[in-house]
C-alpha cells in the first residue's frame, strides 16, 4: 500500500458568523442513502511545485478559499443527525463553529501510475482518501460529520484532491457544484463574489420537493424497519476503508467509433428481433448501450468458463437473476420545477433485473441495452419516480455479487473542475469527451483479466469496418 505523510490537520469552518444556525429536512430523495457506503472521490492534477512553493502561497490559499466556499455549502461542515428512535426525524444540523477536516499530506509515490488506466490494486488509493471523524453522541441521537477532505502533495510532480463525504448529505451533481465553486473562488484569488450570483450559489430549501405519495414516510419505515430495536441504529456509514479483497481497478475508454459501431450494430440486432416491434422506437442512447456492454462483460468474466454458452453451470445457476442498478437525476424531470443549483439529493434509482442466461447468451447485449434504454425513455417521459416506493427494499433483495451499479455521471462535466493548475489529469468515477465515455471498474484481479479480454475483443467486433 501507498504510503503518505501527515503533515499538518485542519479545522476547516465558514467565516464565523457567516450561516446561521440551520436544520435542513431530509427528503424522500435522501433518505435511501443511508444505506449508501460513504462516497469517495480523487480530483489528480499536474502540480510541478515544490514542497515549500506549495506551503507558502497554494495552501493558504486552499484553506481559505475552502472556508468561503463553505459559506454557500454550509452541510458539507455540519452533521447528520440520526435519532435513535422514532418517531423523531433525521436531519442535518448546521450551527456556528460546525467544521469539517482538512488533512495536508505528502507522498513520494509514482504519481504517473497513479493516474494511468492500468490495472492496479484497488488498495493503492486509499491512503489517498481521509476518513471521516467517528459519530458522536448526544441528546438522544447520533452526529454523523457529513465530509472529511485530505490534499495530498507529489512534490514537483502532482496534487490530489481527495474527499469522502455521506451521499445522504449530497448527490453528485451538488457534489461537483461544490468542487467546482471552491476552485473557482481558488482560481479567483480568494474572492467569494465570482459565486454571488443566483445561478451559482446553492439553492438549500427543501420546501421545492413534494412528495404526494408519501415517500417519505414509506422509506422512514423502511429504515427502522432494518435497524429494527438496536439502541444504536447505524445507517451503512462505516467510516472504514470499503473492504475490496483482491480487488483491482483498472480505467476503460469508449472512443466515439466504438460507441458508434456499438449502437449500429445493436440497433440492427433489435430491428431483427421479431418478438419485439417497439424496438424501432427506442433511442440508443451512450450511456445506454456502453452500460449495456459492461453490465454483460461483468457477467461473463464472472461466468465459471467465461463463455457466452456455459454447459457446466446448473440451470437452477443460469436461471438467476442478475441486477443493474443506475440513478437518474429528476431536476428537471418532475412535473414540477426545480432549480438546476438544488443542493442535496435529487435521484430516482432504476433498478433492472435479467436472467444471468439470458446475459450470458448471444442476445444478452442488445436485450440489456434495449432494457436500460427503455428505463431511461421513462424516465424522460414522466417515469422518474415509478416503482420508487421499493427503492430501499430493492437493495435488500440483490446480493452484492448478484448487482452492478453505476456511480458518478459524465454530466456533472468533473473535468471542468478548474483550480488554475491546468486540467484535471484523472478523477475516479467518469468522464464523457468527444462523444466518448471513459469508465472505471474495480473487480477480482481473476475476473478484470478475462473482462479486459472481453472488453478488447467485444469493442473490436463492433467496429464499424
Amino acid at each position: 500500500m501507498m504510503k503518505v505523510k501527515i503533515l499538518h490537520r485542519y479545522n476547516v469552518s465558514p467565516p464565523a458568523n457567516s450561516v446561521p444556525a440551520t436544520a435542513l429536512p431530509l427528503t424522500f430523495f435522501d433518505i435511501p442513502f443511508f444505506h449508501c457506503c460513504p462516497m469517495q472521490r480523487l480530483f489528480f492534477y499536474d502540480f510541478p511545485q515544490s514542497p515549500l512553493s506549495f506551503a507558502q502561497t497554494t495552501l493558504p490559499l486552499l484553506v481559505r478559499s475552502l472556508s468561503l466556499c463553505l459559506r454557500h455549502f454550509f452541510p458539507f461542515a455540519a452533521n447528520l443527525i440520526l435519532p435513535l428512535a422514532p418517531p423523531e426525524k433525521p436531519h442535518i444540523l448546521y450551527t456556528d463553529g460546525d467544521l469539517l477536516s482538512l488533512i495536508v499530506a505528502d507522498s513520494a509515490a509514482d504519481f504517473a501510475d497513479l493516474v494511468s488506466d492500468e490495472v492496479h490494486d484497488a488498495t493503492l488509493i486509499h491512503p489517498l482518501v481521509p476518513q471521516l471523524p467517528p459519530p458522536r453522541e448526544s441528546d438522544g441521537a447520533l452526529m454523523w460529520p457529513l465530509m472529511a477532505i485530505q490534499v495530498t502533495l507529489f512534490p514537483n510532480k502532482g496534487i490530489c484532491i481527495g474527499v469522502q463525504f455521506l451521499h445522504v448529505a449530497a448527490d453528485g451533481r451538488s457534489f461537483a457544484h461544490f468542487m467546482k465553486s471552491w476552485a473557482s473562488i481558488y482560481r479567483s484569488g480568494g474572492d467569494p463574489n465570482c459565486i454571488e450570483s443566483d445561478d451559482l450559489r446553492p439553492f438549500h430549501n427543501r420546501g421545492v420537493i413534494k412528495d404526494p405519495n408519501e415517500l417519505e414516510l414509506i422509506f422512514l419505515n423502511d429504515w427502522w424497519s432494518c435497524v429494527g430495536t438496536s439502541p444504536s441504529p447505524r445507517p451503512s456509514l462505516s467510516t472504514s476503508p470499503l473492504a475490496v479483497g483482491d480487488k483491482v481497478r483498472a480505467t476503460f475508454v469508449f472512443k466515439k467509433a466504438h460507441i458508434d459501431g456499438l449502437k449500429g450494430q445493436i440497433s440492427s440486432q433489435l430491428k431483427n428481433d421479431t418478438t419485439n416491434l417497439e424496438s424501432d422506437s427506442i433511442h440508443l442512447s451512450t450511456f445506454a448501450v456502453a452500460c449495456a456492454f459492461v453490465w454483460v462483460c461483468i457477467i461473463r468474466s464472472k461466468d465459471k468458463d467465461c463463455q457466452c454458452h456455459n454447459q457446466s453451470s446448473s440451470e437452477s445457476d443460469r436461471d438467476e437473476l442478475r441486477y443493474f442498478v443506475f440513478l437518474a437525476d429528476c431536476r428537471d424531470r418532475l412535473e414540477y420545477s426545480i432549480p438546476s443549483t438544488y443542493f442535496g439529493n435529487c435521484l430516482s434509482a432504476c433498478f433492472l433485473s435479467e436472467k444471468r442466461s439470458t446475459l450470458l447468451g448471444k442476445s444478452g447485449l442488445p436485450l440489456a441495452t434495449r432494457a436500460i434504454a427503455r428505463r431511461v425513455e421513462e424516465i424522460r417521459t414522466g417515469g422518474a419516480l415509478r416503482g420508487l416506493e421499493g427503492w430501499m427494499r430493492g437493495f435488500n433483495i440483490a446480493d452484492s455479487t448478484d448487482l452492478v451499479t453505476v456511480a458518478g455521471s459524465p454530466t456533472h462535466k468533473v473535468y471542468d473542475t478548474n483550480f488554475g493548475w491546468g486540467r484535471l489529469r484523472k478523477n475516479h468515477t467518469s468522464r464523457d469527451g468527444d462523444g466518448g465515455v471513459e469508465v472505471g471498474l474495480a473487480l477480482t484481479r481473476v475476473c478484470m483479466e478475462k473482462f479486459i479480454s472481453l472488453f478488447e475483443e467485444g469493442l473490436k467486433s463492433f467496429m464499424p469496418l
